[in-house]
C-alpha cells in the first residue's frame, strides 16, 4: 500500500495528547514553586530533579526514604471529585513514614497516570501534594503523569509517592531504646486516613450508605469526616525532636492498626497494653461500623480508631512531650504503657 493510501494518524488519534501536557506541566508550576527549598537546583523541565543536599549540621546524616499511595480511597475520591485530598494523602503516607524514625523529609516526587488527561483534576492533586509539601517544608522537587489510554476507566487516575528525608544517625528512632514502663501518647487522628477503604467501601454498600447525604451522630457530612485527608504528623516530630525530649518510639497508625504498627517496633520480651478507653471514637467509625458486625480486634487492626500516631516515651518526660505535641496543634491522649511480654502472648493488648 502506499502512503498516499494509508490513514494518517497522530499520537493525539491513539488517546495521547502532548500539547495537553504540556499545558498541565504549565498550570502547576506555580504549585510547584511554592515548595522549593534553597537546596533544589533548577525546576520542572529536566530529565532529573535536582538537589544539592547541605548537610553541614548534622555530624553522621542518613538519607530515609519512603514510597506509598492512596489505595483504594482513590475510588471514594474519584467518584466524590475530591482530588486535592488524594494529593494530600500521597505525601502524608509517605512522609508520616519517614517521620516514625525521627527523619525529616527534604523532597518528593509523584508518580500520576491516567487513560486521558484531565487537566483540572489533576491539576487539584498535584495542589493538594503542594499543600502537603508545604506544611512539612518538602520541596516536591519533580513527577510523571502518564497518559495511558485503554488503562484506566475514564475518570480514573491513579498516584504514587516517592520521598527522601534525613536524620542524624544517632537521632534515629527506631525502637531499640524503648523499655518496660514507658508511656505512649496517641495523638488523634483525621479520621480513617488512607487504609481500610476496602473494607469501608463494602461497609458502606452493606448499609445501603449515601455519602453525599449522610451525617453522622453529631451532626456533621458523613462525607467530610470518611474522605478527610491524613493528618501531618511532621511539624509536630520536628518540633518534639528539636525540643529535646526523650523519645523512645514512633508508630505511624497505618495498615494493621495500632496491633501491627505498635508490634514492629517493639523490641524482644516486651508488649504494650493500651487502653481503648483512653480517647473517644470519632463519630465517623462509629458511623462506619454500624452497618455491620465487625469485631473489636478486627476494628483495631483495620483501622486507626481515631489514633494516627504513636509516641513512647519514658515516665519523666511525658509531661513534657504533651507539652510540646499540643504547642504543635496536635490532640494528645495518654494511651499505655510497654510492659514484659512472653513469647506465647500477643505483645499488643487491648484494654
Amino acid at each position: 500500500m502506499s502512503d498516499c493510501n494509508k490513514q494518517r494518524v497522530t499520537y493525539a488519534d491513539a488517546g495521547v495528547d502532548i500539547d495537553a501536557g504540556n499545558a498541565f506541566v504549565g498550570r502547576i508550576k506555580e504549585a510547584v514553586a511554592s515548595t522549593t527549598r534553597p537546596e533544589v537546583i533548577g525546576g520542572l523541565g529536566g530529565f532529573g530533579a535536582l538537589f544539592r543536599a547541605d548537610f553541614r549540621h548534622l555530624k553522621e546524616p542518613v538519607l530515609v526514604s519512603s514510597t506509598d499511595g492512596v489505595g483504594t480511597k482513590l475510588l471514594l475520591l474519584q467518584q466524590y471529585q475530591r482530588p486535592h485530598v488524594a494529593g494530600i494523602d500521597a505525601v502524608a503516607m509517605c512522609v508520616n513514614d519517614m517521620a516514625a524514625q525521627g527523619a525529616e523529609p527534604l523532597f518528593f516526587l509523584d508518580y500520576l497516570a491516567t487513560g486521558k488527561l484531565d487537566g483540572e483534576t489533576l491539576a487539584g492533586v498535584v495542589e493538594g501534594i503542594a499543600e502537603a509539601c508545604r506544611i512539612c517544608n518538602c520541596a516536591l522537587i519533580g513527577g510523571e503523569t502518564a497518559e495511558m489510554p485503554g488503562m484506566y476507566a475514564p475518570g480514573h487516575y491513579d498516584i504514587g509517592g516517592f520521598s527522601v528525608g534525613v536524620v542524624d544517625r544517632n537521632r534515629i528512632i527506631d525502637g531499640t531504646s524503648i523499655a518496660s514502663g514507658d508511656v505512649l501518647l496517641g495523638l488523634a487522628s483525621h479520621g480513617p486516613h488512607s487504609n481500610g477503604f476496602s473494607l469501608i467501601r463494602k461497609l458502606l454498600e452493606l448499609g445501603g450508605a449515601d455519602l453525599s447525604r449522610d451525617r453522622l451522630n453529631d451532626g456533621s457530612p458523613a462525607i467530610d469526616h470518611v474522605l478527610a485527608p491524613t493528618r501531618l504528623y511532621v511539624p509536630a516530630v520536628k518540633l518534639l525532636m528539636e525540643s529535646g525530649t526523650p523519645v523512645h518510639g514512633f508508630a505511624h497508625i497505618t495498615g494493621g492498626g495500632l496491633f501491627d504498627n505498635l508490634e514492629r517496633i517493639l523490641p524482644a520480651g516486651l508488649g504494650v497494653t493500651v487502653n481503648t478507653a483512653a480517647w473517644p471514637v470519632p463519630p465517623v467509625f462509629e458511623y462506619l461500623l454500624s452497618f455491620a458486625d465487625v469485631p473489636r480486634d478486627e476494628r483495631y487492626r483495620t483501622f486507626n480508631m481515631g489514633i494516627g500516631f504513636v509516641a513512647i516515651v519514658p515516665p519523666d518526660a511525658v509531661d513534657d512531650a504533651i507539652g510540646v505535641l499540643r504547642e504543635a496543634g496536635e490532640t494528645v491522649f495518654r494511651i499505655g504503657h510497654v510492659r514484659a511480654s512472653a513469647t506465647t502472648e500477643s505483645r499488643v493488648r487491648l484494654l
